[in-house]
């Protein structure tokens, strides 16, 4: 059998994933931190990205700004949009080098207000070790407490035994021991111990109450606490019924986790991507360009690239190569703060009432609903509302959170989710805490009000709002 070569000639369609498109991609789903940190990123390492400067008033404007977002029409990207491989550049600089949009925030609005930046706090070591030196101790105490505070857990529990310790130290176990409860009784209340228990004894002995029946259900019946069974406790102590309720009342004022103040996480301010006011009967869209630069192509790079004569073969390709990623840039920029915004729109026509009335009225929806409103694809949607917040007149929210899924009604039409999670929230509220609804009640409750849903939704979506069952919120 003889081999040979041959040539054919073959159409074919394939997905080619661009860099303009990629980056349009990638600038969909990140946060508002995120691109500003990406922006910020680029202008360092891309010389052909200006930022335009503040204009005050009074001043002449070099820039053209571009028109309002909410007049411009937008258009998915798709790949057919970044197969043009020539391209003029003369006319691409002078299209997208305007400055960006313009937006303006009304005066006297309810914006979010932040609480005020304190000094970093003083750690949990520092403040063990601190008290540990007011007491002048030897080395070999210095070195002992100092291996107790290295092996202390965030809520203040020692996560190694003694013996462990005191073979690191090379001391005796005795000697560990007497460090330790030293060390106990510093503040705050309960730090050092090395179980929940010995914390809430602790605490229990600082307060006065050693050999009482407090330390007694400390030490024997945590259990049968933790479950509410005060009759079990009753006849293991033989004390009364009233005894061991004010018992059990005073070990709930202890504190589980003695080194809670001392967490050093920083809190984390949502900065919203969009605002949304009511003004008369209307509600006005505003997107949070505070603290965002905006961009436009340096006239120094383009002024050279337009004198062919001044610029090297090798100097042109690499001003082209960064005129193209700047141009790309802002323009997927652009389209981005256009397609929140077209997704905001929507969202604020199908979730009207919501707006208007509160959580009480938001309606059930899925990205679809938005996607054929706008004419964009799921995925898309999708990429848009994850990570955005917006600040409404019912608080601030993600994006995500209008997107719920539906519960049948008796009668009438499906109501949201979260309608349903935030009902069950009040009727555990309002409850009587002797006679604590169970799961099953609830549904009832809830069918009565014409909300039908079953008792494992119910017990579901009470775990998801953090609530315990009726038995461990019964109290007497």
């Amino acid at each position: 059998m003889a081999l040979e070569l041959q040539q054919q000639l073959r159409l074919t369609q394939q997905l080619i994933m661009t860099p303009q498109l990629q980056m349009a991609i990638k600038l969909l789903q990140l946060s508002r931190l995120e691109l500003m940190e990406m922006i910020f990123q680029e202008m360092e390492e891309n010389p052909t990205i200006d930022e335009v400067a503040e204009v005050s008033a009074g001043e002449p404007e070099d820039e053209k700004p571009d028109v309002d977002i909410s007049s411009q029409e937008v258009k998915e990207v798709t790949v057919e949009d970044n197969l043009q491989h020539e391209i003029d550049w003369n006319n691409y600089i002078e299209e997208y080098n305007s400055s960006g949009n313009i937006s303006y925030e009304p005066e006297e609005k309810d914006t979010p207000q932040y609480e005020t930046f304190v000094a970093k706090r003083k750690s949990l070591d520092e403040h063990l070790l601190w008290q540990l030196l007011m007491t002048f101790p030897t080395k070999e105490e210095e070195s002992i407490g100092s291996l107790i505070v290295g092996n202390i857990d965030d809520n203040g529990f020692l996560t190694i035994s003694t013996e462990e310790i005191a073979e690191s130290c090379d001391q005796p176990v005795e000697k560990v021991n007497e460090v330790l409860t030293l060390m106990q009784t510093f503040d705050p209340i309960g730090v050092c111990a090395r179980n929940l228990e010995e914390c809430l004894y602790i605490q229990a002995t600082t307060l006065g109450l050693e050999n009482t029946i407090v330390t007694d259900i400390i030490s024997n019946h945590l259990t049968h606490l933790q479950n509410k069974n005060y009759n079990a406790i009753c006849r293991a102590l033989k004390k009364d019924l009233k005894d061991v309720v004010v018992a059990a009342d005073i070990i709930k004022s202890l504190e589980p986790r003695p080194c809670h103040q001392f967490n050093n996480e920083e809190s984390q301010y949502i900065s919203p991507d969009i605002f949304v006011y009511k003004e008369a009967d209307e509600f006005v869209i505003v997107q949070n360009d505070d603290g965002m630069p905006r961009l436009k192509v340096s006239p120094f790079y383009r002024d050279a690239l337009r004198q062919e004569s001044r610029v090297s073969g090798q100097a042109k390709n690499y001003i082209q190569d960064k005129l193209r990623s700047a141009t790309w840039l802002i323009k997927s920029i652009h389209q981005r703060q256009r397609t929140i915004y077209k997704v905001m729109e929507s969202i604020v026509r199908f979730q009207r009432e919501f707006f208007e009335k509160g959580i009480a009225y938001l309606k059930p929806m899925v990205l679809r609903d938005v996607a054929e409103d706008i004419e964009m694809h799921e995925s898309t949607i999708s990429r848009v509302t994850t990570n955005k917040y917006v600040h409404t007149p019912q608080g601030i929210f993600e994006l995500k959170y209008f997107f719920n899924s539906s519960i049948k009604r008796v009668y009438g039409e499906a109501i949201a989710s979260a309608t349903v999670k935030d009902r069950i929230r009040q009727i555990i509220q309002n409850e009587d805490k002797r006679k604590p609804f169970s799961d099953d009640k609830i549904a009832q409750i809830l069918k009565q009000t014409n909300i039908e849903i079953a008792r494992r939704t119910v017990a579901k979506y009470r775990e998801m709002l953090g609530v315990l069952p009726s038995s461990k919120r019964k109290q007497l």
